[in-house]
Protein backbone atom coordinates (compact mmCIF):
# COMPACT_ATOMS: atom_id res chain seq x y z
CA UNK A 1 0.00 0.00 0.00
CA UNK A 2 1.28 3.48 -0.83
CA UNK A 3 0.97 6.38 1.60
CA UNK A 4 -2.03 7.97 -0.14
CA UNK A 5 -4.05 4.74 0.05
CA UNK A 6 -3.03 4.22 3.67
CA UNK A 7 -4.04 7.73 4.71
CA UNK A 8 -7.31 7.67 2.76
CA UNK A 9 -8.50 4.33 4.13
CA UNK A 10 -7.44 5.08 7.71
CA UNK A 11 -9.13 8.48 7.64
CA UNK A 12 -12.23 6.93 6.12
CA UNK A 13 -12.40 4.26 8.82
CA UNK A 14 -11.88 6.79 11.60
CA UNK A 15 -14.66 9.07 10.37
CA UNK A 16 -17.24 6.55 9.22
CA UNK A 17 -17.01 4.13 12.17
CA UNK A 18 -19.00 6.54 14.32
CA UNK A 19 -21.01 8.55 11.80
CA UNK A 20 -24.33 7.00 10.69
CA UNK A 21 -23.13 6.35 7.14
CA UNK A 22 -21.54 2.83 7.33
CA UNK A 23 -17.79 2.32 7.60
CA UNK A 24 -17.92 -1.16 6.03
CA UNK A 25 -19.67 0.18 2.93
CA UNK A 26 -17.09 2.93 2.42
CA UNK A 27 -14.12 0.62 2.95
CA UNK A 28 -15.57 -1.80 0.40
CA UNK A 29 -16.49 0.87 -2.12
CA UNK A 30 -13.44 3.15 -2.14
CA UNK A 31 -10.96 0.51 -3.42
CA UNK A 32 -13.56 -0.66 -5.97
CA UNK A 33 -14.21 2.86 -7.29
CA UNK A 34 -10.52 3.82 -7.41
CA UNK A 35 -9.22 0.48 -8.66
CA UNK A 36 -7.02 -0.14 -5.62
CA UNK A 37 -5.93 -3.57 -4.51
CA UNK A 38 -7.54 -4.90 -1.33
CA UNK A 39 -5.84 -3.36 1.69
CA UNK A 40 -5.54 -6.71 3.45
CA UNK A 41 -6.65 -8.10 6.76
CA UNK A 42 -3.68 -6.76 8.75
CA UNK A 43 -4.60 -3.20 7.82
CA UNK A 44 -8.24 -3.79 8.77
CA UNK A 45 -7.08 -4.95 12.20
CA UNK A 46 -4.85 -1.87 12.57
CA UNK A 47 -7.58 0.67 11.80
CA UNK A 48 -10.01 -1.17 14.09
CA UNK A 49 -7.45 -0.85 16.88
CA UNK A 50 -7.23 2.86 16.12
CA UNK A 51 -10.97 3.44 16.41
CA UNK A 52 -11.10 1.35 19.59
CA UNK A 53 -8.36 3.46 21.17
CA UNK A 54 -10.28 6.60 20.20
CA UNK A 55 -13.61 5.65 21.76
CA UNK A 56 -11.98 4.29 24.92
CA UNK A 57 -9.92 7.48 25.29
CA UNK A 58 -12.93 9.72 24.73
CA UNK A 59 -15.16 7.92 27.25
CA UNK A 60 -12.35 7.06 29.69
CA UNK A 61 -14.01 8.81 32.66
CA UNK A 62 -17.41 7.17 32.07
CA UNK A 63 -15.79 3.79 31.43
CA UNK A 64 -13.82 3.97 34.67
CA UNK A 65 -17.04 4.63 36.62
CA UNK A 66 -18.96 1.97 34.73
CA UNK A 67 -16.29 -0.68 35.26
CA UNK A 68 -15.91 0.14 38.95
CA UNK A 69 -19.64 0.08 39.63
CA UNK A 70 -20.11 -3.06 37.50
CA UNK A 71 -17.46 -4.90 39.51
CA UNK A 72 -19.12 -3.60 42.66
CA UNK A 73 -22.47 -5.00 41.54
CA UNK A 74 -20.85 -8.41 41.00
CA UNK A 75 -19.50 -8.24 44.54
CA UNK A 76 -22.99 -7.60 45.94
CA UNK A 77 -22.72 -3.86 46.28
CA UNK A 78 -26.01 -3.16 44.54
CA UNK A 79 -26.81 -1.48 41.25
CA UNK A 80 -26.03 2.12 40.30
CA UNK A 81 -26.81 4.08 37.14
CA UNK A 82 -23.31 3.37 35.84
CA UNK A 83 -23.41 -0.35 36.62
CA UNK A 84 -26.79 -0.64 34.87
CA UNK A 85 -25.33 1.12 31.84
CA UNK A 86 -22.39 -1.28 31.85
CA UNK A 87 -24.77 -4.26 31.96
CA UNK A 88 -26.77 -2.67 29.12
CA UNK A 89 -23.66 -2.41 26.94
CA UNK A 90 -22.80 -6.03 27.65
CA UNK A 91 -26.25 -7.46 27.01
CA UNK A 92 -26.75 -5.19 24.00
CA UNK A 93 -23.75 -6.85 22.35
CA UNK A 94 -25.09 -10.42 22.57
CA UNK A 95 -27.41 -10.29 19.51
CA UNK A 96 -24.70 -9.07 17.12
CA UNK A 97 -22.25 -11.63 18.51
CA UNK A 98 -24.70 -14.48 17.91
CA UNK A 99 -25.66 -13.15 14.47
CA UNK A 100 -22.00 -12.90 13.53
CA UNK A 101 -21.35 -16.51 14.48
CA UNK A 102 -24.39 -17.75 12.58
CA UNK A 103 -24.45 -15.56 9.48
CA UNK A 104 -21.02 -13.94 8.94
CA UNK A 105 -19.94 -16.37 6.21
CA UNK A 106 -23.23 -16.05 4.29
CA UNK A 107 -23.10 -12.26 4.51
CA UNK A 108 -19.47 -12.22 3.35
CA UNK A 109 -20.36 -14.44 0.39
CA UNK A 110 -23.64 -12.93 -0.78
CA UNK A 111 -24.13 -9.40 0.59
CA UNK A 112 -20.97 -7.42 -0.16
CA UNK A 113 -22.04 -6.20 -3.60
CA UNK A 114 -22.39 -2.49 -4.48
CA UNK A 115 -26.11 -2.93 -5.22
CA UNK A 116 -26.76 -4.40 -1.77
CA UNK A 117 -24.85 -1.48 -0.26
CA UNK A 118 -26.84 0.98 -2.37
CA UNK A 119 -30.14 -0.54 -1.23
CA UNK A 120 -29.30 -0.63 2.48
CA UNK A 121 -27.76 2.84 2.33
CA UNK A 122 -31.04 4.30 1.04
CA UNK A 123 -33.49 2.22 3.09
CA UNK A 124 -31.77 2.62 6.44
CA UNK A 125 -31.08 6.27 5.66
CA UNK A 126 -34.82 6.86 5.27
CA UNK A 127 -35.46 4.94 8.50
CA UNK A 128 -32.91 7.14 10.28
CA UNK A 129 -34.68 10.26 8.98
CA UNK A 130 -38.07 8.96 10.14
CA UNK A 131 -36.82 8.14 13.64
CA UNK A 132 -35.07 11.49 13.98
CA UNK A 133 -38.21 13.35 12.93
CA UNK A 134 -40.64 11.37 15.08
CA UNK A 135 -38.73 10.45 18.24
CA UNK A 136 -39.73 11.99 21.58
CA UNK A 137 -36.06 12.78 22.40
CA UNK A 138 -36.61 13.12 26.15
CA UNK A 139 -34.45 10.33 27.62
CA UNK A 140 -30.73 9.79 28.08
CA UNK A 141 -28.68 6.58 27.96
CA UNK A 142 -29.05 6.02 31.72
CA UNK A 143 -32.82 5.59 31.34
CA UNK A 144 -32.58 2.43 29.22
CA UNK A 145 -34.48 -0.63 30.44
CA UNK A 146 -33.96 -4.24 29.38
CA UNK A 147 -36.59 -4.05 26.66
CA UNK A 148 -34.81 -1.03 25.19
CA UNK A 149 -31.46 -2.82 25.31
CA UNK A 150 -32.92 -5.87 23.55
CA UNK A 151 -34.40 -3.73 20.76
CA UNK A 152 -31.19 -1.75 20.22
CA UNK A 153 -29.07 -4.90 20.43
CA UNK A 154 -31.18 -6.70 17.81
CA UNK A 155 -31.05 -3.61 15.60
CA UNK A 156 -27.26 -3.61 15.89
CA UNK A 157 -27.18 -7.15 14.52
CA UNK A 158 -28.55 -5.80 11.23
CA UNK A 159 -25.35 -3.80 10.85
CA UNK A 160 -23.58 -6.99 9.73
CA UNK A 161 -25.21 -6.24 6.36
CA UNK A 162 -22.89 -3.81 4.52
CA UNK A 163 -24.37 -0.36 4.06
CA UNK A 164 -26.59 -0.51 7.15
CA UNK A 165 -24.23 1.40 9.50
CA UNK A 166 -23.79 0.12 13.05
CA UNK A 167 -23.96 3.58 14.56
CA UNK A 168 -26.83 4.55 12.26
CA UNK A 169 -29.07 1.59 13.07
CA UNK A 170 -28.42 1.75 16.83
CA UNK A 171 -29.15 5.48 16.88
CA UNK A 172 -32.28 4.85 14.82
CA UNK A 173 -33.55 2.29 17.33
CA UNK A 174 -32.64 4.49 20.31
CA UNK A 175 -34.42 7.50 18.82
CA UNK A 176 -37.52 5.38 18.19
CA UNK A 177 -37.46 4.48 21.89
CA UNK A 178 -37.48 8.14 22.88
CA UNK A 179 -33.80 8.85 23.57
CA UNK A 180 -32.38 12.25 22.80
CA UNK A 181 -29.96 12.58 19.91
CA UNK A 182 -27.04 12.91 22.33
CA UNK A 183 -28.22 9.97 24.44
CA UNK A 184 -28.70 7.79 21.36
CA UNK A 185 -25.25 8.73 20.04
CA UNK A 186 -23.48 8.21 23.37
CA UNK A 187 -25.02 4.77 23.91
CA UNK A 188 -24.22 3.84 20.31
CA UNK A 189 -20.57 4.82 20.83
CA UNK A 190 -20.31 2.92 24.12
CA UNK A 191 -21.92 -0.08 22.46
CA UNK A 192 -19.25 0.04 19.76
CA UNK A 193 -16.47 -0.88 22.22
CA UNK A 194 -17.26 -4.61 22.63
CA UNK A 195 -18.31 -4.83 18.97
CA UNK A 196 -14.98 -3.44 17.76
CA UNK A 197 -13.21 -5.81 20.18
CA UNK A 198 -15.14 -8.76 18.74
CA UNK A 199 -14.50 -7.72 15.14
CA UNK A 200 -10.84 -7.04 15.82
CA UNK A 201 -10.45 -10.37 17.62
CA UNK A 202 -12.05 -12.25 14.73
CA UNK A 203 -9.86 -10.45 12.18
CA UNK A 204 -6.75 -11.11 14.28
CA UNK A 205 -7.61 -14.82 14.42
CA UNK A 206 -8.00 -14.86 10.64
CA UNK A 207 -4.76 -12.93 10.24
CA UNK A 208 -2.74 -15.49 12.22
CA UNK A 209 -3.93 -18.17 9.79
CA UNK A 210 -2.47 -16.27 6.84
CA UNK A 211 1.16 -16.13 5.82
CA UNK A 212 2.82 -13.18 4.14
CA UNK A 213 4.87 -10.03 4.67
CA UNK A 214 3.61 -7.27 6.95
CA UNK A 215 3.90 -3.58 6.03
CA UNK A 216 4.51 -2.21 9.52
CA UNK A 217 4.71 1.41 8.34
CA UNK A 218 1.23 1.20 6.81
CA UNK A 219 -0.12 -0.45 9.96
CA UNK A 220 1.39 2.19 12.24
CA UNK A 221 0.20 5.10 10.13
CA UNK A 222 -3.25 3.50 9.73
CA UNK A 223 -3.66 3.01 13.47
CA UNK A 224 -2.59 6.57 14.30
CA UNK A 225 -4.69 8.28 11.62
CA UNK A 226 -7.81 6.24 12.35
CA UNK A 227 -7.45 6.90 16.09
CA UNK A 228 -7.04 10.67 15.75
CA UNK A 229 -9.79 11.05 13.14
CA UNK A 230 -12.19 8.86 15.13
CA UNK A 231 -11.57 10.81 18.34
CA UNK A 232 -12.23 14.13 16.59
CA UNK A 233 -15.29 12.66 14.88
CA UNK A 234 -16.82 11.57 18.21
CA UNK A 235 -16.03 14.93 19.82
CA UNK A 236 -17.55 17.11 17.11
CA UNK A 237 -20.49 14.82 16.39
CA UNK A 238 -21.63 14.92 20.03
CA UNK A 239 -21.15 18.71 20.08
CA UNK A 240 -23.17 19.28 16.92
CA UNK A 241 -25.80 16.54 16.70
CA UNK A 242 -28.33 18.29 18.96
CA UNK A 243 -28.14 21.42 16.78
CA UNK A 244 -27.88 20.03 13.26
CA UNK A 245 -29.80 16.79 13.74
CA UNK A 246 -29.25 13.77 11.50
CA UNK A 247 -30.76 15.10 8.28
CA UNK A 248 -27.36 15.97 6.69
CA UNK A 249 -26.31 12.33 7.06
CA UNK A 250 -29.62 11.13 5.63
CA UNK A 251 -29.13 13.37 2.59
CA UNK A 252 -25.58 12.06 2.15
CA UNK A 253 -26.83 8.46 2.31
CA UNK A 254 -29.53 9.12 -0.28
CA UNK A 255 -27.06 10.79 -2.65
CA UNK A 256 -24.53 7.98 -2.18
CA UNK A 257 -27.19 5.32 -2.77
CA UNK A 258 -28.40 7.09 -5.91
CA UNK A 259 -24.83 7.32 -7.22
CA UNK A 260 -24.21 3.63 -6.60
CA UNK A 261 -27.42 2.65 -8.38
CA UNK A 262 -26.38 4.86 -11.30
CA UNK A 263 -22.89 3.34 -11.52
CA UNK A 264 -23.62 -0.34 -10.81
CA UNK A 265 -27.25 -1.00 -11.76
Amino acid sequence: MDLIQTLALALLQGLTEFLPISSSAHLILLPVLLGWEDQGLAFDVAVHVGTLLAVVAYFRVELRRMLGDWLGSLAGGGQTADSRLAWAVGFGTIPVGLAGLLFADAIELHLRSPLVIATTTVLFGLLLWWSDRGGARRRNEYSLNWRDVLVIGCAQALALIPGTSRSGITMTAALMLGLSREGAARFSFLLSIPVILLAGGFETHELFQQAGPVDWRALGVGTLVSAVSAYLCIHFFLKLVARIGLTPFVIYRLLLGAYLFWVFA
